[in-house]
């Protein structure tokens, strides 16, 4: 199923064609990588995945939807940890895969624009 059908009211206030998650949503595993001190805060012990919302889908949610998304997946079921890195990036706990994940993030999303 497109992207578009599933989260229509996201889409409509997205100022561009998107295509592919990755254009909205980023989501990584969360492990030591002794090369990089960019995610230093964001313990792999205590978060096992890391999400980072792009400028894209911050801009359709604007400022006000943005604080209240941040609330919503930080009290998900499905989110067992949550730590506020910046605006935009987040470390979590959770058993859900990538997919499942953006997924989520998703969902939130296209019921706070509704």
């Amino acid at each position: 199923m497109k992207l578009k059908s599933k989260y229509p009211h996201l889409f409509s206030k997205l100022t561009e064609e998107v295509d592919e998650v990755r254009y909205l949503v980023v989501v990584d595993k969360n492990f030591n990588d002794v090369d990089s001190d960019e995610f230093d805060a964001i313990d792999p012990e205590d978060y096992n995945y890391l999400v980072y919302i792009t400028q894209r889908l911050q801009d359709a949610m604007g400022e006000g939807i943005m604080v209240e998304f941040i609330k919503k997946l930080e009290s998900h079921k499905d989110v067992a940890l949550f730590y506020l890195s910046e605006i935009d990036l987040y470390g979590i706990q959770t058993d859900l895969e990538d997919e499942a994940i953006e997924k989520m993030v998703l969902e939130i999303v296209e019921s706070l624009v509704a």
